[in-house]
């Protein structure tokens, strides 16, 4: 499979959401990768439904949607309704993450489990066969243009080793500081979709960087 680009919209210009959602539709870019933050999880907060249901009219795009919130297993059913079509929650905000995992997959999503990045990749082992994705925190999450943290290479590594002998085709994802100068890199040590958004939305031509990142 080759990889995937799932610009994060956190970095797009909110006053124009209408014609930057519509650029990344018709961009070579394969997710929308949306960040929902509460203010408690993370230092930050985004955006929730009714913004996501907004972006959705002007999309055909899978909506990847990341929740960097407290208890996100009480709105699963809320961003299914919304255009969810991949959720992915932080392992450091749920309590019972199997249950949650379960329900999201009965929501009718795949469900992806997020780690940020003092979180060793071991706390998957007991569940990686039953998520569709591990989103890795290359940046320490809650604000947008961050600096790549170098160890990020070494967790991709681990856990595609982890994905292998478990023999499950989990999807590893990148959040956080990725450009063209690592985005290689990345990939060679397992990375399967990358999360790109100051470094698309920033740009002088997004949907050239989006092409050019999908085929570094």
């Amino acid at each position: 499979m080759s990889h995937l680009i799932a610009p994060s919209i956190l970095a797009s210009d909110f006053a124009n959401l209408q014609s930057e959602s519509e650029m990344l539709d018709k961009s070579n870019a394969d997710w929308f990768h949306i960040d929902v933050m509460d203010g408690v999880f993370v230092p930050n907060i985004s955006f929730g439904m009714p913004v996501i249901k907004a972006i959705k009219k002007f999309s055909n795009k899978p909506f990847d949607v990341h929740l960097m919130i407290v208890e996100p297993e009480k709105y699963i059913n809320d961003f299914k309704s919304v255009g969810a079509d991949i959720l992915t929650v932080h392992y450091e905000a749920c309590t019972h993450l199997h249950r949650t995992v379960q329900e999201i997959h009965n929501a009718g999503m795949k469900a992806g489990v997020a780690l940020n990045p003092h979180t060793n990749i071991n706390v998957l082992e007991d569940i990686i066969q039953d998520i569709d994705l591990v989103c890795l925190m290359s940046v320490n999450p809650g604000f947008g243009g961050q600096s790549f943290i170098e160890n990020t290479y070494n967790k991709v590594s681990l856990l595609k080793e982890m994905i292998t002998e478990k023999n499950t085709s989990t999807l590893i994802e990148i959040d956080g500081g990725v450009t063209s100068a690592n985005a290689r890199k990345l990939i060679d040590c397992g990375a399967d979709v990358l999360v790109a958004g100051s470094f698309v939305f920033k740009s002088e031509d997004p949907t050239e960087t989006i092409s050019n990142l999908k085929t570094v």
